[in-house]
């Protein structure tokens, strides 16, 4: 809500843009421009953290191959969104659906050149939340086919009903005045759908399930890169909550302090968690248990007091260490725990800014409101992205061939390994197309 409400800054002063409003006062001022630009690549450093995390968190065979996917869907998921989805979320939007107009925008001015770049950025990281949970047996064609659906289509038009329009118009989630300052639902949530989706139409990994229903671990090959992964996500948080104030005054401070105490919060809640189970206090939990806490602080770090910002993120912790357990038990394989950290505390994260706002807490109606939007995004990305990702099934396969995967996706896809010094044996076997 907030950053729908200061993107219509650029057109008046008051809360609520005319219809006739355009964009063209967007980032006039030159500070605004400048941190949103800053906040830009902040976003984008973004990807690197998710490459080194998801690398680390796969077998060696298939570092090459989910790296490969973090570069296609941010290079897939800009083109799409510049396309397409940018239209379909800021465009006029008369009917609270959908936007209606600026599709191939092109002679933006400045202002308007670096708000795109910004949502360029959030678009790309709501499908990079997919790779994550299918890597290692999805093919990198259908991959890349589904990142450009959820940048184009899915992820813009449920933004749409929350964040548009940047020109006439808004959506009915806004106008019902739901809180998202920026995307624990809108990015994150819609992110985790699409990949809970995803994981159902590709299956498990070989060997992650026995046949009665045991879980077998399948350990990734290197942690330091899974932790330096979270830092620089942790890091590039700052951008992505940070920017979307989308101006240069002192309302950041409060943003980035709120989004740094969640984040830590989710860290000691995990740990004091899987001690209190008597579970081992392991890195890949510690170091979710940071990403649950800057997804679910994500709704509200604009619009809550810093007590609250811990509770979101302590509570974030079980949210994703027992969401994590439920998949397991439904025989969801999800490799790197996009699923609960993005989905489920994306949904609990948007629940804490209503009850924690601090115009006043626990308002029944400011409650419903985010239960209905909540609601909305699981219906709205769940099915589609499970029809895109069946439908890209149904025409060249999402699944690789059992002997690829066992040979790893690295070399079968992309001719390539990422190790050569040890993995000498698969450049001379042939790739057994």
């Amino acid at each position: 809500m907030r950053m729908k409400r200061l993107a219509r800054c650029l057109f008046t002063a008051a809360l609520v843009a005319p219809a006739t409003a355009s964009a063209q006062g967007l980032l006039e001022n030159p500070a605004d421009l400048i941190w949103v630009c800053v906040s830009a690549a902040l976003v984008f450093f973004m990807q690197a953290g998710f490459a080194l995390l998801e690398g680390g968190f796969v077998r060696t065979k298939n570092t090459v191959n989910v790296i490969m996917k973090n570069y296609a869907d941010l290079c897939v998921g800009v083109l799409a969104f510049w396309a397409l989805g940018f239209g379909l979320m800021f465009g006029d939007n008369p009917s609270g659906w959908f936007g209606t107009s600026h599709f191939v925008p092109g002679d933006l001015a400045g202002g308007e050149a670096g708000f795109l770049v910004f949502q360029m950025m959030f678009a790309a990281t709501a499908a990079t939340i997919v790779s994550g949970a299918v890597a290692e047996r999805m093919r990198f064609a259908a991959y890349a086919i589904g990142a450009a659906a959820v940048t184009g289509l899915i992820y813009p038009v449920y933004g749409s009903w929350v964040w548009g329009s940047a020109f006439t118009g808004s959506g009915w989630l806004s106008e019902r005045g739901f809180i998202d300052f920026a995307g624990s639902t809108v990015v994150h949530s819609i992110g985790g759908w699409c990949a809970l989706a995803a994981a159902i139409v590709v299956g498990p990994r070989l060997g992650r399930f026995g046949s009665d229903g045991s879980v077998r671990p399948i350990p990734g090959h290197s942690l330091p890169s899974v932790a330096l992964g979270v830092f620089v996500l942790w890091l590039g948080w700052f951008g992505f909550n940070g920017g979307s104030t989308l101006a240069a005054d002192g309302s950041i401070g409060k943003v980035l302090l709120n989004t740094n105490l969640a984040a830590a919060a989710g860290v000691v809640g995990t740990m004091v968690l899987l001690a209190v189970l008597r579970r081992p206090v392991l890195i890949t939990s510690s170091v979710n248990g940071a990403l649950a806490g800057l997804v679910a602080i994500t709704a509200g770090c604009g619009s809550m007091e810093p007590i609250f910002a811990v509770i979101t993120g302590l509570v974030a912790a079980p949210v994703a260490v027992f969401g994590g357990d439920l998949l397991l038990k439904l025989r969801v394989d999800d490799v790197v725990g996009a699923i609960p950290v993005h989905g489920f505390c994306g949904a609990w994260g948007t629940l804490a800014a209503g009850l924690f706002l601090d115009e006043g807490l626990f308002q029944p109606g400011v409650i419903a409101t985010q239960l209905l939007g909540i609601g909305a995004a699981f219906l709205w990305a769940f099915p589609l992205a499970w029809l895109c990702f069946a439908g890209i099934n149904l025409v060249i396969k999402v699944r690789a061939e059992s002997l690829h995967e066992q040979r790893g996706l690295d070399f079968t896809e992309h001719s390539e390994v990422g190790y050569p010094e040890f993995q000498t044996d698969l450049p001379h076997a042939g790739r057994a197309d």
